[in-house]
């Protein structure tokens, strides 16, 4: 078995996997999915702890077990066809020959080239406000609005404070309706572009600047940015569903058998413990189907 990422998907599928007396590679290196973010929230047992605390602590948690870990990245994964596996190339040149593989790469974001938007995120503009709106409940937030879908996200974020405010920047126009219910959920909407995110050197949010130099007072900003799909995913040729993310089975299993993905590439809605449930989900259908294929022992 190999894995390809050892964030909490690849890490909880590693431990399905080594459990149930399986052999795994576990392939991890480059910038982890959530690098700006300094805690893991809404994980149970985990609440807080830094991401770099939770590799350490499963990685830990894996030692008994027949794993071992490369710290370099998956390059290639060529099907062999039927249950011949699949042959794999890491980037130090080790090849190595996979009875199933997972990825569990996680999605690249591209937030917006806004002046600020790079100090900033990770720090006081953020995707999630499950991650990370209590902290900061009942300041003021910014939103960015670049589609009619997220009017309601808009309106979800006055749970945790009741100063929104909805920035559109000029890219698009607002049906009336939509403005109706933004309106009658007490946010805020500013239509106009944006010069820049005023951002302190540790990466805190003042405010966002128009273009006329007036600022609009912001504790936090939050966004749904544009994602893509790490370089051996698109390689693949994998089955994508119509957000852009790799199709999966309800087994986590992708458009090539045998060939598994799970977390972040497979969803929008990104969060550590649904891509820790998909990791171990992908385990348990691996175990299954290699135990119920295997060849009976010799007499």
């Amino acid at each position: 078995m190999l894995i390809a990422g050892g964030g909490p998907a690849g890490l909880s599928a590693a431990l399905v996997l080594g459990r149930a007396c399986k052999r795994v590679w576990l392939c991890d290196a480059g910038a982890r999915r959530n690098a700006a973010a300094t805690h893991i929230h809404g994980f149970v047992t985990r609440d807080g702890t830094p991401p770099e605390e939770f590799r350490r602590i499963g990685r830990e948690q894996l030692a008994p077990y027949d794993i071992t870990f490369r710290e370099e990245q998956v390059v290639t994964v060529t099907p062999l066809g039927g249950e011949n596996g699949f042959h794999v190339r890491l980037e130090g040149g080790t090849q190595v020959r996979a009875r199933r593989v997972l990825l569990a790469l996680g999605a690249v974001d591209e937030p917006p080239a806004l002046p600020g938007m790079r100090e900033a995120w990770g720090h006081s503009a953020f995707q999630c406000p499950h991650c990370h709106g209590w902290e900061i409940r009942g300041k003021a937030w910014g939103v960015l609005l670049d589609s009619v879908p997220l009017v309601d996200f808009a309106i979800m974020l006055t749970g945790w404070t009741r100063n929104v405010t909805a920035f559109t920047r000029g890219t698009f126009a607002l049906p009336p309706e939509a403005r109706e219910r933004l309106t009658m959920a007490g946010v805020r909407l500013e239509t106009g572009p944006l010069e820049r995110l005023l951002v302190e050197a540790d990466g805190v949010l003042r405010g966002a600047q128009r273009m006329d130099g007036t600022v609009v007072p912001l504790d936090a900003l939050f966004l749904k940015p544009k994602q893509h799909l790490p370089p051996l995913v698109r390689t693949l040729g994998l089955a994508l569903d119509d957000a852009g993310y790799v199709r999966v089975s309800p087994q986590c299993e992708t458009s090539i058998p045998g060939l598994f993905a799970a977390g972040d590439v497979t969803t929008p809605v990104q969060t550590a413990m649904g891509a820790a449930y998909q990791g171990a989900l992908t385990g348990w259908t691996m175990v299954h189907g290699l135990n119920i294929h295997a060849e009976p022992p010799h007499p």
